[in-house]
């Protein structure tokens, strides 16, 4: 089977630039694993809502138009947008198809699946499959113990045991301990670098400011350490209208430790820099609040200062007082089915704004992919636009001819 574009994975980022093709009148085919929004059904927990609020639920020629703009949906109900998105333009989506291999192929590619293959003269990658990550030390971890990925976790009532270590203190790891915590289970948040905001200031969301300020609109090419900011974590948010950080945790009755920095015989040792990280996560968050007063012309109510008390360095992972440790330290994209040499010698995809340097070959879906906005659903419509506007230019340039030189 032929094609003029090949779009891997029908989530929010492969339906947006679905749709922008169509409306190019690019022919193309959207291949899916699973069912549409297939990773929001199936790699979230029970109970997860967005961290942005309703209107910012926005893809290209969609938004979100119903009762409840300032609220939060969950994993499942974007899901179902996804569905009726898709089905409102016809999107080419096939599902059930797993895409096993991407590789070069005369004047395009050639896209293996296990339903057979397609060629195409360029592939958009959104983003394929996500993987979790957690840090060498998880293999030390008592065989007794249970472990489980924010990615895997559904809900207190899967994971064996009575105390639980959460590893990660972004908006998953919060999000995870506070809900352990509240099912009644002893809690330990293993903290690293953080970045804490208020979930509304001054009246208004947190992301209503950003989104105002054009904070979120700032270019990857304007940012001095791209690698750096696509890693930053995720700010303590949830997806409801109050503030989740880790004074909220502490007072709720969880245990706050500092970062985990290994594990020796069967004991947890956690890094003793734990005010300090505090203390640097409110300096940032000052910095966002003052730039929010100069422009409300008012300064507005803060948040107290994160002061947690003296931490415990160690945590014998074999006396019983733990029985599961979820790992909420991060995920990535698994690429390793791309078979185009476009990965640096750690095996990361490099792209600039998702542009690769193998003509006709995009990547859509990453942090800050483009802009800071890219993070979230609502990034897709900017930057599936400027994406099939470069595709479409590549397919006018290239005129079906491929040279690994071309700009």
């Amino acid at each position: 089977m032929a094609t003029t574009a090949v779009v891997v994975g029908a989530g929010h980022s492969g339906l947006a630039m679905s749709r922008r093709l169509t409306e190019r009148s690019i022919d193309h085919v959207v291949l899916e694993r699973g069912s549409v929004g297939h990773s929001w059904r199936t790699q979230r927990w029970d109970t997860l809502r967005l961290l942005t609020p309703n209107w910012m639920t926005r893809l290209p020629g969609w938004a979100y138009d119903a009762e409840d703009p300032d609220g939060y949906q969950s994993a499942h109900e974007l899901a179902h947008s996804l569905r009726t998105y898709a089905e409102r333009f016809r999107a080419p989506v096939v599902e059930g198809v797993t895409v096993t291999s991407v590789r070069p192929h005369d004047a395009g590619f050639l896209v293996e699946t296990d339903q057979g293959p397609w060629e195409a003269r360029s592939v958009v990658l959104a983003v394929g499959s996500t993987v979790a990550t957690r840090p060498a030390c998880a293999s030390e971890v008592p065989r007794d113990v249970h472990q489980v990925s924010a990615l895997d976790y559904r809900n207190p009532g899967t994971l064996p045991g009575d105390g639980v270590l959460v590893v990660g203190a972004g908006a998953s790891g919060v999000q995870i301990a506070e809900e352990l915590q509240r099912s009644g289970r002893p809690v330990t948040l293993a903290v690293g670098e953080h970045v804490r905001v208020p979930r509304s200031y001054q009246g208004h969301d947190i992301l209503w400011w950003m989104d105002r300020l054009g904070l979120l609109d700032e270019s990857h090419d304007m940012v001095d350490d791209l690698v750096r900011a696509r890693h930053v974590p995720s700010p303590q948010l949830i997806g409801a209208a109050r503030t989740i950080d880790l004074n909220t945790l502490m007072a709720s009755g969880v245990r706050v430790v500092g970062r985990l920095a290994g594990i020796r015989d069967r004991e947890a040792l956690f890094a003793g820099a734990l005010q300090h990280v505090c203390a640097l996560a409110d300096l940032k968050m000052g910095r966002l609040l003052d730039a929010i007063d100069a422009y409300a012309g008012a300064r507005g109510d803060r948040l107290e200062p994160t002061e947690p008390a003296a931490a415990r360095l160690r945590l014998d992972l074999a006396s019983g007082e733990v029985g599961s440790v979820v790992w909420a330290t991060g995920n990535r994209p698994d690429f390793s089915w791309v078979q185009v040499p476009i990965f640096d010698r750690r095996d990361r995809l490099v792209h600039d704004g998702g542009v690769t340097s193998w003509p006709g070959l995009y990547v859509l879906g990453l942090p800050f992919l483009r802009r800071r906005r890219s993070t979230y659903v609502d990034g897709a419509r900017a930057d599936s636009d400027d994406l099939a506007a470069h595709l479409v230019g590549y397919l006018r340039s290239s005129a079906g001819h491929r040279s690994p030189d071309a700009s």
